[in-house]
């Protein structure tokens, strides 16, 4: 049964979907002074990373804390002491794509450490006997949230459309409409 270019319609269907995505690496430097003026940095490792994220502006904020223990020498190398100090930060991570559709008041955000927090240097500064330590971190950051999208509706089902060439532009207005191939429906009306 053939239709006529009236019977083809569309509908906005709203959907819960990743409207937006990020990925940020870092390095950066904390300084960690000790009880004791270290002689050698022995080892140092980063442990118990927390973090959860905001969205902030069109970008998403990832804020945490995590430990960083200094095993170390002092007092000429004769003693070792372990120091620790917890150190908070935020990571802003900027969306690389962002649906202008997005429902306002429907964002979650979501982030995942694809690289955990790890030390990649430590070394003694030669002033102030404290120590200066170099880590990576990377984030990957999705926005979740509720976006509008349009179908194309057939009341003949799909084979309607098996060998027609449909252009899905973004559609807002009635207007969008005069955009339509008039040839679209000639192979049916024939």
């Amino acid at each position: 049964m053939a239709h006529t270019e009236k019977q083809t319609q569309t509908r906005e269907i709203y959907v819960k979907a990743v409207c937006g995505k990020g990925r940020k690496f870092a390095q950066v430097t904390h300084t960690v002074t000790p009880p004791h003026a270290p002689s050698s940095i022995l080892g140092c490792w980063v442990i118990n990373h927390q973090y959860e994220a905001v969205k902030s502006g069109n970008g998403v904020e990832v804020v945490g804390t995590y430990d960083i223990n200094i095993w170390y020498s002092y007092d000429k190398n004769t003693k070792t002491d372990v120091a620790k100090e917890t150190v908070p930060y935020s990571e802003p991570v900027p969306l690389t794509f962002l649906d202008p559709n997005v429902r306002a008041g429907t964002e979650e955000v979501h982030a995942y450490a694809t690289q955990e927090p790890n030390c990649v240097e430590a070394n003694v500064a030669k002033h102030d006997g404290s120590v200066v330590i170099r880590v990576e971190r990377e984030f990957r950051v999705e926005l979740v949230a509720e976006t509008k999208i349009y179908a194309l509706v057939s009341p003949v089902g799909p084979d309607d459309f098996d060998d027609k060439d449909v252009d899905f532009v973004h559609t807002t207005s009635d207007d969008d409409f005069e955009d339509l191939d008039p040839d679209f429906l000639d192979d049916d009306l024939s």
